[in-house]
């Protein structure tokens, strides 16, 4: 078991964790569908949208039809790209729309809200 100060280092290295920023792709392995969005905090977009997705309530209505479909097992989430962390936050806002737009090009993807 951890000593209270490891236990202590672990939590505030934790807190100063900054979340990693930038587009993600979900894809259908079955039907070769992609969604991109954008997001502040990549890991916890994942885990929210496969939340959603497994309880039948993501905004993405196209997305949802192709899980309930064919399954979690069918769909991957990958990252396409993370914002530096040296981006002014003034700046962050456009930088995520560029890259949302320029990857939904790309791919010739869906976009995610």
């Amino acid at each position: 078991m951890p000593s209270k100060d490891s236990r202590k280092e672990a939590i505030r290295k934790f807190k100063e964790k900054k979340p990693l920023l930038g587009a993600y792709a979900v894809r259908c392995t079955t039907t070769g569908n992609v969604w991109v969005g954008v997001s502040r905090n990549l890991e916890a977009t994942r885990n929210g949208s496969w939340f959603s997705l497994r309880n039948g309530s993501h905004i993405e209505k196209s997305l949802q039809t192709e899980w309930n479909a064919h399954g979690e097992q069918a769909f991957t989430y990958e990252i396409l790209a993370g914002l530096d962390e040296d981006v002014q936050p003034m700046e962050v806002n456009d930088l995520l729309k560029a890259q949302k737009k320029n990857w939904i090009a790309q791919l010739s993807a869906h976009p995610l809200p």
